[in-house]
């Protein structure tokens, strides 16, 4: 259990730093930011699908809604502005 949680923290992790390169490119489409900020908007607002104040529901539609979102959002880039972000990074 402990090493799906460590390999799903993983490629979150990732999704979220492909998605902060795909914010600062000169080349992103213009929908991007748009939508990112809506995502951080459902994260912090206070009416969500199922209240916070659940204690265990609350949290997991966070958990993983969010990823989810994220991972639409980095489908929907064009193919070749994704294939740009995908390679590493030369120091």
């Amino acid at each position: 259990m402990l090493k799906r949680l460590s390999l799903l923290w993983t490629l979150v992790r990732g999704d979220a730093r492909l998605l902060w390169r795909a914010l600062r490119h000169p080349g992103a489409p213009r929908w991007l930011k748009p939508a990112v900020a809506l995502l951080a908007l459902y994260l912090v607002w206070p009416a969500d699908l199922v209240p916070d104040l659940i204690p265990v529901l609350g949290l997991a539609d966070d958990l993983v809604l969010i990823p989810l979102a994220v991972r639409f959002l980095l489908d929907r880039l064009p193919p070749a502005l994704r294939a740009e972000l995908e390679q590493p990074r030369v120091p």
